[in-house]
């Protein structure tokens, strides 16, 4: 834990923080962040998966909160629709392109927007970050594990991760199955690896930064877009779809569940997100702000207890 003092008073604490999945929820770590900005915290490494992976390389690569609330709010998320020539929006077409490219759009729009947007911070690749303060998760369907970039880049792939684009890299985490096309890095195996969203395998990966030593330096935050595990509703499963849906949710929290219930549960933010779909991209400016609102409250509410 770092703190620093001023005449006596309290001017900054330095913390790490891990952010969760969670698609166009993820409005709610805007307020989570106003609200630790206010009480003084400041973030030093950041980590997450998918949408938290994305926030987590604008907060490494020093934006403002503020900042961030411009670049969400002005976000038009059918700009990321690129689907391959002849697929069309709504083509039949789409059925075989889905089966061919293995997935509905390239994903090379959304990737060019994070590329522009870390570029106005001068950040490029890993190399132009501060050694260990970005990591995100992905999942290489091929080797079929779980992978943190840029920590296993050389071990896996033979990969320099000073050469490496963090704009890539959080195309890899928030590349959502079936939207995306998976992207491909050739594997140590000579093989090509197949890498799709982080949350398929740690939609949220607390344990980034849970070793004993790293542990002693700063104190880690969780911020998540879910409920307690204690508060988490059973699914109902009635049918052969039901229960489709109730194995793919459960091969996403089970991981980080476990890890969750046998971790210190008190270091976590639980922001919970409900009737809004991860991948709602026409939600209007009045739902952004009241997801805002209820990441500001219950971060206020975490902190007021939060025994760090």
């Amino acid at each position: 834990m770092v703190i620093i003092y001023l005449s006596g008073v309290l001017v900054l604490m330095k913390i790490d923080a891990v952010f969760s999945g969670g698609g166009v929820k993820a409005f709610a770590f805007l307020g989570a962040l106003e609200t630790l900005q206010q009480e003084n915290f400041t973030i030093e490494r950041v980590g997450g998966t998918s949408a938290g992976a994305i926030l987590a390389a604008l907060i490494a690569a020093g934006y403002t909160v503020e900042e961030m609330k411009q670049i969400f709010f002005s976000i038009d998320f059918n700009q990321f629709l690129d689907p391959p020539p002849l697929a069309g929006k709504y083509s039949p077409l789409q059925l075989i392109s889905l089966y061919i490219h293995k997935g509905l759009n390239r994903g090379d729009k959304f990737e060019h927007w994070v590329e522009k947007k870390l570029r106005k911070k001068g950040i490029v690749t890993f190399a132009h970050m501060k050694e260990g303060y970005l990591k995100v998760v992905v999942s290489d369907l091929t080797k079929g594990r779980l992978v943190v970039i840029p920590d296993d880049l050389e071990r896996l792939y033979n990969i320099n991760p000073k050469k490496f684009s963090v704009a890539t890299a959080i195309r890899m985490s928030a590349g959502f199955p079936y939207f995306f096309m998976p992207k491909q890095l050739k594997n140590n195996e000579g093989t090509w690896s197949y890498i799709v969203d982080g949350g398929l395998l740690s939609n949220f990966p607390l344990w980034l930064f849970q070793t004993k030593q790293e542990q002693a330096l700063r104190p880690v935050l969780g911020v998540t877009l879910s409920e307690t595990v204690e508060q988490q509703q059973p699914e109902l499963v009635k049918n052969g779809i039901d229960m489709l849906q109730a194995i793919f949710k459960t091969m996403i929290k089970a991981h980080d569940t476990r890890y969750i219930s046998t971790s210190q549960s008190n270091q976590i933010v639980f922001i919970p997100v409900k009737d809004i779909k991860t991948v709602d991209f026409n939600i209007n400016d009045k739902t952004k702000e009241d997801l805002i609102e209820l990441g500001a409250i219950n971060t206020e509410t975490f902190l007021k207890t939060w025994a760090y």
